[in-house]
C-alpha cells in the first residue's frame, strides 16, 4: 500500500497523532506521561516547533504543532523514537511501541487552528474519563486557560491573541470557548479522504508546493484529503467559465471527486467535465 502523502513546508501547521501498537497503551503511568513531555520539549526546542495544543491519553496521543522549518518527519522521529526507547527500557519490554507511522493532518491555520486546538483538549470529555478539561491535567488546556503556570514546551500567544490582548480576559474567553465546544462535535465531522484540512485556497496552495504532485496517481483516493470540502464550497466563489475549469480541476484531482459527481452537481454534460481534465495540467 502506498504511504499517504507527507507535506512539508516552511510554517506548516499539523493535527499529529500516534496510537500504541495492538492498542496497547503507551501511557502506563504519570511517570511516563510526564517523561514523554519532557522528550516533547526538547524537541520542540530542537527542531524550532511551536506546540500550540496537546492531549496524552492512555494508548495515543495528539498534538497541534507549526513548523517554522519545515521538518516535521525529522522531529517527530526523534520524538517517538526517544520515547519508545524509554518506554520499553521502563517497563522491561523490547519490541515496537507504537503502530505504524505517525498521522498527521496538514491545517490551514487562520480558519482552523482554534477549532482542532478545542477538539485535542477536549478528548478525555468526548471519551467521559473527565466531565471537564481542567480535570484533565495531561493535555495543554489548564496551562493555556491559565489555571497552571505555563509550560516551556507550550505556546499559547496565538490562541490568546485570538480572543483579547487582555491575558485575563482571553483565559477567560478561550475557557469559554472550549466548554461551547463539547457538543459541537469535531472539525472533522465531513472528514472522508485524506490529510489535508483548509478551504479550496488552502488546498490549491499545498499541492502546488508538493513537488510530486504530478504522481498523484501513486496516492490513494482515499488518502488525498482530509477536511475535503463539499463541491458546493467549491463552487461557491467562482466568477466565470476559467475559475469555474480550474475548480473542476480541483474537485477533481486534488479533491477525489468524481467526474459524474462534478457532472451532476454543476448540472452540465459528463463529457464537458471529461473534457476538462483531459485537457488539465494536472496528470494522473
Amino acid at each position: 500500500m502506498v504511504r499517504p502523502l507527507r507535506v512539508e513546508f516552511s510554517g506548516a501547521l499539523y493535527h499529529l497523532s500516534t496510537r500504541g501498537n495492538d492498542r496497547r497503551e503507551i501511557f502506563v503511568s504519570d511517570c511516563n506521561r510526564i517523561k514523554f513531555l519532557k522528550i516533547l520539549a526538547k524537541v520542540v526546542k530542537s527542531h524550532n516547533w511551536m506546540c500550540h495544543a496537546y492531549c496524552l491519553m492512555d494508548n495515543h496521543y495528539h498534538l497541534l504543532i507549526e513548523t517554522p522549518e519545515g521538518n516535521l518527519s525529522k522531529g517527530m522521529r526523534d520524538l517517538n523514537s526517544s520515547y519508545a526507547q524509554v518506554f520499553n527500557n521502563t517497563q522491561g519490554r523490547d519490541g515496537h511501541v507504537f503502530k505504524g507511522r505517525f498521522y498527521s493532518s496538514l491545517i490551514e491555520k487562520e480558519t482552523y487552528l482554534l477549532e482542532v486546538a478545542r477538539y485535542i483538549v477536549l478528548n478525555p470529555v468526548r471519551a467521559k474519563i473527565v466531565n471537564h478539561p481542567r480535570d484533565w491535567k495531561w493535555s495543554s488546556f489548564r496551562a493555556t486557560a491559565g489555571y497552571t503556570k505555563s509550560e516551556r514546551l507550550l505556546t499559547t500567544d496565538w490562541i490568546l491573541n485570538h480572543f483579547s490582548e487582555d491575558r485575563t480576559l482571553a483565559r477567560q474567553e478561550y475557557r469559554k470557548f472550549v466548554l461551547d465546544g463539547i457538543d459541537s462535535g469535531n472539525p472533522f465531522v465531513d472528514v472522508v479522504e485524506g490529510n489535508i484540512l483548509g478551504y479550496p485556497q488552502f488546498v490549491d496552495f499545498v499541492w502546488g508546493l508538493n513537488p510530486d504532485v504530478d504522481k498523484l496517481k501513486e496516492i490513494p483516493k482515499r488518502e488525498r484529503m482530509l477536511g475535503r470540502p463539499k463541491l458546493k464550497d467549491l463552487f461557491t466563489k467562482c466568477k466565470g467559465k476559467k475559475d469555474r475549469n480550474r475548480m473542476i480541476e480541483i474537485a477533481f484531482f486534488r479533491c477525489a471527486y468524481s467526474q459524474r459527481e462534478i457532472a451532476d452537481f454543476l448540472k452540465i454534460h459528463y463529457s464537458s467535465v471529461s473534457k476538462i481534465i483531459k485537457n488539465s495540467r494536472f496528470k494522473t
